[in-house]
């Protein structure tokens, strides 16, 4: 149902009342001139978007001819094809320089969460994750060993665990002249500075950051850790110096997502997505749920104000620093259509709610302030190459300009997961130089779109085999590099990909420093759990220094130009293998993509373990499973049968979902079964082999059936 109004625009009603009721008051536009300034943007900004994307489609073309001739191809003359058809540029040396960035992305390295928009109280959970327990990370997870069932409660010997391995990570992180924090019997603060009784003073006393009542606060690397005194509370009394938590800041930056990790398919789920960022951004964005057996408010945190050691006040954020992920170009929405029936460009939508919603911000109209600086931070995905961040710039500056923000407000995210934006990373930041705030690689996207590019050169490796590659080492180094060259150091943020396993970690905790030594200054992590024990990292690894270090180093593209196909014949076992973990993946996240309507979740692979999926490791599976198909290692026969013995196997692992619809007794009328299937058998045919188009239209089925 949609109502149309004097715009031309047919607008949903749920999305026509958000913007009447809730974004526009209190800011003086009108609803009419919203959707005045929404038709028109639509209007300039679409028929290019159509162009870009036509633009890519006959890019593929012309490589999957030459692959066809020419296989994976000698690299030298890979290179001189693609930049024959225009799709490498010539390299360019941008010099990026940016104004209003706040200090999170610009000097303070630390942990990323992304959450979905969709959910108001995870939302709420990675704001607030801007400080997190120490004692509850080591407590609830495997970083520490458990040999003994857990007594219900709180059980004194697990404290002890955790009391010893904080005493253990306090002296490796602010080491004291003499003794250990071990041997402290109390923390207190004289004359402006930190006395540890029973030990030594701090070895850096300028590592001593500030107090408050029943709070002692340190400072390295930029992140501040916090010592909660309590004698009176459990840990407390056990604690040798009544220290009742270590509270570490943890999520330096969030970002609010409104495409990959949401299923949102019409004018209702967008609306639901909208309103999430703008109670972020007034702050008035509450979640209500039971825990315990009692009803728990959840709210966005205040500042935390403490006494520096010169007696002067200091106040640092309570929240995390928030940014908004919008869709890619290719996405469009009936959540708005046109005259004709066209539907709206969804990042042309996308981006006038989100600068709308932050207006509340820019104008301090909310609760708390989220950007200090007077900027907005908008993650653009999916983008294609120079002149699809050229011309994503420009919209942001005609966002601004219809809503009387100062010029360059609206700063820019770059993914960096699309093929071509890699093998012309200098261009993409060159056209954005005045608003880049990062450069993130999604390696599990830039692998989907790396076989979808590569598709006719051959079957491609395994997808654990990829990891190996050595075009996937080259992408992540020269991730850095290129964004090092530029100035990114002071200015903004170089950023890694997820850690995919949720319940792992202590294998975490083992491998996610690599990321910062890598010299990226934040990474993405899938909980605020995750973000406390990442934050280790940062405290531990001086990022500046180390990007000081790798300033000047330029990883070769050409290694970015070596196709990734097998170079031996797999097994029957193993292929058979492959197919059903990709099969059992894909099933496994789609039918509760389709089926429930939750786009990011956890989902058992074949082991039981947990990974944590979304749109991104959903394209690597089918496009990898539709890309043997075509080149005959499975045939189609096999992967129907594969997929019908694994959706029994998914259905198992779902039995306690609530509402969940099992596919194995009715395949056929499985809208999940259906869109999986569609997912691989038309993989060849996606354009880049993106996976929404077969989601959503199957969603929107499964949604008028229920």
């Amino acid at each position: 149902m949609v109502e149309t109004v004097s715009t031309d625009l047919r607008i949903d009603p749920a999305l026509r009342a958000f913007v009447a009721d809730e974004l526009l008051p209190g800011l003086d536009l009108e609803p009419d001139r919203f959707w005045a300034i929404c038709a028109a943007l639509h209007e300039r900004f679409a028929g290019r978007i159509a162009g870009l994307l036509a633009r890519r489609d006959d890019l593929q073309t012309q490589i999957d001819a030459w692959h066809r001739e020419h296989g994976a191809g000698d690299v030298a003359a890979y290179e001189a094809f693609l930049t024959g058809i225009g799709y490498l540029v010539p390299p360019v040396r941008p010099v990026v320089q940016v104004e209003r960035v706040d200090a999170e992305i610009a000097d303070i390295p630390g942990p990323q969460l992304v959450v979905p928009s969709t959910v108001p109280r995870y939302a709420l959970n990675a704001a607030n994750a801007r400080w997190g327990s120490l004692f509850d990370a080591l407590y609830g997870t495997d970083v520490l060993p458990l040999e003994f069932d857990l007594a219900r409660g709180y059980d004194p010997r697990r404290g002890a665990q955790v009391i010893a391995e904080a005493d253990r990570l306090l002296d490796e992180l602010f080491p004291l002249a003499s003794g250990s924090h071990a041997d402290a019997t109390a923390y207190r603060v004289e004359g402006g500075a930190l006395v540890v009784d029973g030990a030594g003073p701090l070895a850096d006393p300028a590592r001593f950051a500030g107090h408050a009542d029943g709070a002692i606060l340190l400072r390295r690397n930029g992140l501040h850790v916090e010592l909660r005194i309590d004698p009176e509370h459990q840990v407390g009394r056990q604690h040798h110096a009544h220290v009742a938590d270590v509270v570490l800041e943890s999520a330096v930056t969030t970002i609010v997502d409104l495409e990959d990790s949401v299923a949102t398919v019409d004018g209702a789920d967008k609306t639901d997505a909208y309103r999430t960022w703008l109670g972020l951004m007034t702050g008035a964005l509450t979640a209500s749920f039971e825990k315990g057996g009692t009803t728990v408010e959840r709210r966005v945190n205040g500042d935390r104000v403490y006494t520096a050691p010169d007696g002067s006040a200091l106040t640092l954020h309570g929240r995390s620093l928030l940014l908004v992920r919008n869709c890619g170009h290719h996405m469009t929405t009936d959540a708005v259509r046109t005259a004709s029936g066209a539907e709206m460009s969804e990042g042309v939508l996308d981006a006038l709610v989100s600068a709308t919603a932050a207006l509340h911000d820019l104008r301090g109209l909310g609760r708390y302030r989220n950007s200090r600086a007077g900027s907005v931070y908008i993650v653009k995905p999916k983008q294609h190459g120079p002149d699809e961040v050229a011309l994503t710039v420009e919209m942001f500056g005609a966002v601004e300009e219809a809503l009387g923000l100062e010029p360059r407000t609206l700063k820019i995210g770059i993914m960096d997961e699309e093929k071509r934006t890699t093998l012309t990373l200098d261009a993409c930041i060159a056209a954005a130089a005045d608003r880049v705030i990062f450069v993130n690689t999604g390696f599990l996207d830039r692998t989907g779109d790396e076989i979808h590019t590569d598709f006719e050169a051959g079957p491609v490796v395994r997808k654990d085999d990829m990891r190996s590659t050595p075009w996937l080492s080259a992408y992540e180094d020269r991730n850095v590099d290129i964004a090092l060259l530029a100035g990114f150091a002071g200015q903004a943020q170089v950023g890694k990909g997820m850690w995919a396993k949720p319940a792992a970690m202590a294998a975490m905790l083992e491998q996610k420093g690599a990321q910062p030594r890598a010299g990226a200054n934040c990474a993405w992590v899938p909980s605020p759990t995750a973000a406390t024990l990442h934050a280790l990292h940062y405290l531990r690894i001086d990022v500046h220094a180390r990007q000081r270090e790798l300033a000047g180093r330029v990883t070769d593209r050409r290694d970015l130009l070596r196709v990734p196909v097998l170079d031996r014949s797999l097994t029957d076992d193993e292929v058979r293998h492959e197919l059903e973990t990709d099969a059992q993946s894909i099933l496994g996240y789609v039918v509760r993509w389709v089926g429930l309507g939750i786009g990011c979740s956890t989902v058992p692979d074949l082991a039981g373990v947990g990974l944590m999926e979304d749109r991104a490791t959903l394209r690597i599976s089918s496009q990898l499973i539709a890309n043997w198909l075509h080149h005959g290692l499975v045939d189609e026969q096999t992967v129907r049968e594969t997929f019908a013995r694994m959706a029994a196997l998914v259905d198992e692992q779902n039995a306690a979902e609530p509402g969940y619809r099992p596919m194995a007794k009715d395949l056929d009328g499985s809208e999940s079964f259906q869109a999986a299937l569609d997912l691989v058998l038309a993989g060849r045919a996606e354009p880049n082999g993106y996976t929404e188009r077969a989601l959503t239209t199957w969603r929107r089925q499964a949604k008028a059936r229920s």
